[in-house]
This record gives structure tokens, C-alpha cells and sequence, in this order.
């Protein structure tokens, strides 16, 4: 696996090298722009706006438009030059719970490893972190951006986690009007929650329809016919109070062991 980052978690005297891995990746079937009338594929050229020449990524370079039509050009070079030994580590500014931060704050996780040289601190600062139940909230700057991170520790090693900062997260484009709930109605919602309640299990979710995608792709290239899916008939609209009862019932009736039949002996045996 490639390494996405590499960089140095720093707190207090105590520097940790680490390298930084995707922990996510994408399994999602894309598709190609193809033109109606031939099914060949659409491509599209870079150019350059003066003379009109196609060029190719290594013609291309960075540029910053201070004035109209008028640009500054800046390199990888001149980026680094301006960079401090503190800015491309991970400076931990403090500690928190991890259940203070909303979860819209998040962005892209990483997988973190210690680098040789820097088990031990790296081991102490997770088995210290899952002992007091925190998490570290530090920033370095990744690409042309001072990044705010989260240091996440678990059982088999550490997660670090962009995030976004206040400013770019959106404000609630609507509210709604909350209207009063009774409590016999909050009693009801509770017992159905806690009648659904197991572990978390990742590998038991699957995208289900990625694999009827697969299953329509595999089925147009043999050449056959799409047979649509049957629609499930929409329910009746009834009481919430009677739905909540009558979800709880059909969960009950799921978790019912069936009773064992009993297995016939055969005669003279």
C-alpha cells in the first residue's frame, strides 16, 4: 500500500515519525461518457487559451490570478521554502472527548503507522489515549492548507481523521417545527430502539446494489433482456402509536427462537 503522508506527531518534548495510509477506498462501478451515435467515448482536451496548443500535465504549472488576465506563477519549490519543521508535523494542540465533536466535522481518515525508531511513543500515545477515552486535536499542513486533524486511538492502532474548520461547515438550510411528543409516544420509540439494538458488525453491510449493477452489466454484455424488479406494495397509512407497537411485535417475533421439531425414530431401531 502506497503511503499517502508522511510526517512527525509532535507534543511536548515528544516527536513521533509516522506514515500516513487511505483507509478508504472507492468500490463504486463508473461510467463512460459515450457519444449517442456511435457509443465512442468522449474526451476532453486541455488547451491553452492564447494560442489554442493541447498540452499535457507536465506543460501544465500553478498560477495566481492577482489581477485580470494577470497571474503569478508559484512551484512546488516555492511552497516548501515557506514551510517550518513545525508546519509539516503534526502539531497536537490539545485533548478532547471524543463524543464532543459532531461527526459533520470529519472529512478523510488515514490509517497511521509508526515510522522505525517510533513504536514505543507511538504505542503509548494510543494505550494512553484509549485509557483516558480521548482523542488529540492537532494541525499540519497538507498540500497548500494548515489541516486540522484528529488523532483517533484504537485497539489494533491509530486513525487520523481530517477535518473541516467551523467556518466551512454550512449552517442548517431549514429547520423544522418540532412538535410536542407524549410520554407514552418517547416510551414506545425507546422499546423499539432497544428491541433493534446489536453490535456493530462492519463486514455484515454490504452494497446491495452495487451488486445488482454488476448483475445488469453482466446481463446487457450477454445480450439479454432486463427484467425489471417487483415493487414492494407501499403499507397502510396507520396510527404512529400503532406502528411503533407493531414494529416492536415483528421484531420480537424475528428474535423468537423456532421451536425444534422432534426427530422421528424409526421402528425396531
Amino acid at each position: 500500500m502506497a503511503v499517502a503522508h508522511k510526517t512527525v506527531i509532535s507534543f511536548g518534548l515528544v516527536a513521533i515519525p509516522i506514515s500516513m495510509y487511505t483507509a478508504t477506498q472507492d468500490n463504486d462501478i463508473h461510467f463512460n461518457q459515450l457519444h449517442k451515435e456511435d457509443n465512442s467515448r468522449i474526451k476532453y482536451k486541455k488547451s491553452c487559451s492564447h494560442c489554442g496548443q493541447e498540452i499535457t500535465s507536465k506543460d501544465i504549472i500553478k498560477g495566481y490570478e492577482y489581477d485580470k488576465d494577470h497571474y503569478v506563477v508559484v512551484t512546488d519549490e516555492d511552497l516548501e521554502k515557506i514551510k517550518t519543521e513545525k508546519e509539516r508535523s503534526i502539531q497536537i494542540m490539545h485533548f478532547a472527548q471524543l463524543n464532543q465533536i459532531s461527526p459533520i466535522y470529519y472529512d478523510k481518515t488515514y490509517q497511521a503507522t509508526p515510522e522505525a525508531g517510533g513504536d514505543k511513543a507511538f504505542e503509548l500515545l494510543r494505550a494512553a489515549l484509549m485509557s483516558e477515552q480521548k482523542i488529540a486535536i492537532g494541525k499540519t499542513v497538507m498540500g497548500t492548507k494548515e489541516t486540522l486533524l484528529a488523532i483517533i486511538p484504537r485497539e489494533d492502532g491509530i486513525l487520523i481523521s481530517t477535518m473541516y474548520y467551523e467556518d466551512e461547515i454550512k449552517d442548517l438550510a431549514k429547520s423544522y417545527n418540532k412538535p410536542d411528543i407524549v410520554d407514552a409516544e418517547l416510551t414506545m420509540a425507546k422499546a423499539l430502539i432497544n428491541s433493534m439494538i446489536t453490535p456493530f458488525k462492519p463486514a455484515s453491510y454490504k452494497d446491495e446494489y452495487q451488486v445488482k449493477l454488476r448483475e445488469l452489466l453482466e446481463t446487457k454484455i450477454a445480450g439479454k433482456e432486463i427484467v425489471a424488479s417487483k415493487s414492494e406494495a407501499p403499507g397502510n397509512v396507520i396510527n404512529l402509536m400503532d406502528a411503533l407497537k407493531a414494529s416492536i411485535e415483528q421484531n420480537k417475533a424475528k428474535e423468537t427462537p423456532k421451536p425444534k421439531t422432534k426427530r422421528k425414530i424409526p421402528k425396531g431401531a
